[in-house]
């Protein structure tokens, strides 16, 4: 595992995804507040579409959430784990910002 950088912390807008293909890993950067950011597979495992950054950020209890834009499906975004269908998962990536940049550990 590897840390890589991805962008500056400061290019990203609380509740509002971005992507970044990094080493080949297409990876939806989720700015939930200032201290709290989350990496994430960009692709929907439900239709195989790269759209999980377009989702909408939530909450269900304490867990931070992402919601494909496509068919809604929730997804935690401290795991990955499929909230609304506990088969389906999206990649998690620990991330942390570091001298003001993003950076995620890669596989």
């Amino acid at each position: 595992m590897t840390w890589t950088m991805a962008c500056p912390a400061a290019e990203l807008e609380p509740l509002w995804g971005e992507t970044v293909l990094l080493d080949g890993h297409q990876i939806a950067l989720i700015k939930v507040s200032d201290d709290e950011l989350y990496a994430v597979g960009n692709q929907d495992p439900h239709t195989g579409a790269f759209v999980m950054a377009r989702g909408i950020v939530g909450s269900r209890g304490d867990a931070p959430t992402l919601a494909s834009p496509l068919h809604k499906e929730v997804y935690d975004l401290r795991t990955g784990a499929g909230l609304s269908h506990p088969g389906l998962s999206i990649d998690s990536y620990p991330s942390r910002i570091v001298d003001g940049m993003v950076e995620i550990e890669l596989p």
